[in-house]
């Protein structure tokens, strides 16, 4: 962020959806539009450009869909500081597990509340994962339906016991004041955990750490508990 001011960057192909999240947006202080575009190929080269703090991408669109441009931006060692929040017009959206794994760091429905809009950009650029209790079970169930990928997961045996229990925690959709609840520790030693589980894997945000505990058989969708790798 620029003198406290989050930048976003909107792409959608529909210029009426566009208008409305721009004007939005624009009369929040604190947020600044700093361009729009089209489609996926336009949009990646204005975030490279731009490099903002938060680009709201449309799932699908002409040319390159939003999970390819978000690929791109996962890619990108000069855009790492770029957010990534998909936009849908279904909750239950096939996409929204493939664009976590592109690199997403959440999404949000189009029909939002402009509320809730406004405090999703404030979290994500926060650095946190706009992952609600709704998206974290339709994660779930997508990773029930699959098994464990542990070829590809990377290896969960560089994370300490402590910092295992916290991505497991993290997995299941708890914040970072729950986690400290319920290990008995500060929220600020909680947040350090994370932080360095998600150093140590490579995740980009908290979002990635979720993905990475379901791939790799940390959380298993099923159980109750956490189990270790």
């Amino acid at each position: 962020m620029t003198d406290g001011v989050i930048r976003v960057v909107l792409v959608d192909d529909q210029a009426l959806m566009r208008a409305g999240f721009r004007a939005l947006l624009d009369a929040e202080d604190g947020i600044e539009v700093v361009g729009e575009a089209a489609d996926g190929e336009l949009g990646l080269a204005l975030i490279r450009a731009q490099v903002p703090d938060i680009a709201l991408i449309d799932v699908q669109m002409p040319v390159m869909t939003g999970i390819e441009a978000t690929r791109h931006i996962a890619a990108d060692p000069a855009l790492r500081g770029v957010r990534v929040v998909i936009l849908t017009n279904y909750g239950h959206d096939e996409y929204v597990f493939e664009a976590l794994r592109a690199g997403a760091s959440g999404f949000l429905l189009k029909d939002t509340e402009p509320a809730d809009l406004l405090q999703a950009i404030e979290v994500v650029a926060g650095g946190e994962a706009l992952l609600s209790p709704s998206v974290t079970r339709a994660l779930i169930g997508e990773f029930v339906s699959r098994p464990p990928d542990r070829a590809t997961a990377p290896g969960l045996e560089c994370l300490t016991r402590r910092e295992r229990e916290v991505t497991a925690l993290a997995a299941r959709g708890l914040t970072n004041e729950e986690i400290a609840a319920h290990m008995v520790i500060s929220p600020f030693t909680a947040k350090t955990h994370i932080s360095r589980a998600m150093t140590k894997l490579g995740a980009r945000d908290r979002a990635q750490l979720v993905v990475f505990a379901y791939e790799s058989g940390l959380v298993t969708p099923r159980g109750s508990d956490a189990s270790a790798c």
